[in-house]
């Protein structure tokens, strides 16, 4: 059982992440600050049930999540303040999709993602519906496990990966129409059709 005396000094270096993902969620700065509140709140009320040694990171990102679930999305806001301005330098992308797009080169990928601005970056993960959004940002972005995310989340490690992939194939399809559009692949090409290409760069350079 931890010592909910110590909360306070073990759970604070996680504050910033936390409200990241929270502004990430809510969409709103004052909703992310009353939501790190709240899971700050009910965290150091329920520390006494924590298990010492486990990932207290995950343990309060679960909080968070079931917080927001339970309170904030059913208002359903979307303000016009903009989320993800911590996803800098296109360094998601560069992260998705794994051995889906290790067929691109270095040099194919990198032309390709710096091609795509910030904004298209953030609004083609807005566009995520809820449930892959939230994976792929737990994943992606904050790292954690599937084991942890399945935490985190309260579901099936297949229900993790099922929503990742998918999640991870549409902004890949987003991806790729934005490189379409810049003329970086050749019209009516199809997403197998520009993995051959990057694949025949590669072999070449």
């Amino acid at each position: 059982m931890a010592d909910q005396a110590t909360f306070a000094e073990q759970a604070m270096p996680f504050m910033d992440q936390l409200y990241s993902h929270a502004l990430r969620m809510t969409r709103n700065p004052s909703d992310a600050e009353d939501l790190v509140q709240e899971t700050y709140l009910k965290g150091y009320r329920g520390f006494g049930g924590f298990t010492e040694g486990t990932n207290l990171r995950a343990w309060l990102f679960r909080i968070m999540t079931n917080s927001y679930i339970n309170n904030y999305r059913k208002k359903q806001r979307r303000p016009d303040e903009s989320d993800l301005e911590d996803v800098q330098d296109l360094f998601l992308y560069r992260r998705l999709g794994g051995a889906e797009t290790a067929v691109l080169s270095r040099s194919a990928e990198d032309e390709l993602l710096d091609s795509i601005s910030e904004h298209e970056v953030k609004q083609a993960i807005e566009d995520l519906p809820e449930q892959y959004r939230d994976a792929v940002l737990l994943a992606d972005v904050e790292g954690f496990a599937y084991k942890e995310i399945a935490e985190i989340l309260d579901v099936p490690i297949g229900t993790v990966m099922s929503r990742l992939h998918r999640g991870r194939k549409r902004l890949q399809e987003q991806l790729y129409s934005f490189a379409e559009r810049r003329g970086l692949v050749g019209d009516g090409a199809t997403t197998d059709e520009a993995a051959t290409v990057g694949a025949g760069m590669e072999s070449s350079s």
